[in-house]
């Protein structure tokens, strides 16, 4: 079981910032900025392409969940970024979001 599906089954205790049947969303224990948040969906997905291939739904209240912490977090800009394989940086094998903010970003990213 990976580690997403661990904190969705609270077999990892972790504190949630946004949970709803399908979706989770809790604090980056690496953080890359001062907000960095993941947004997973509870069921198991390697990837985002994956997941939006089979349940837009799930999809598209991802990002809502997004906008959603954004806005009560009070950023007044942010960034979601989504790796899709080993290649563009994704580490855990479970469909995420990271939501960053708190600071200025640069173009290109890395």
């Amino acid at each position: 079981m990976c580690i997403f599906c661990q904190i969705a089954s609270g077999e990892i205790p972790t504190e949630f910032l946004y949970e709803s049947a399908k979706v989770l969303a809790f604090k980056d224990f690496l953080p890359q900025a001062p907000v960095h948040i993941l947004i997973i969906p509870r069921a198991h997905f390697e990837n985002t392409a994956e997941l939006a291939a089979v349940d837009s739904e799930t999809t598209g209240e991802l990002f809502g969940a997004a906008r959603e912490l954004a806005t009560s977090l009070g950023l007044d800009g942010y960034r979601i970024t989504i790796n899709t394989g080993a290649s563009a940086g994704q580490s855990v094998l479970h469909a995420h979001l990271h939501l960053l903010g708190g600071r200025p970003f640069a173009w290109p990213p890395g």
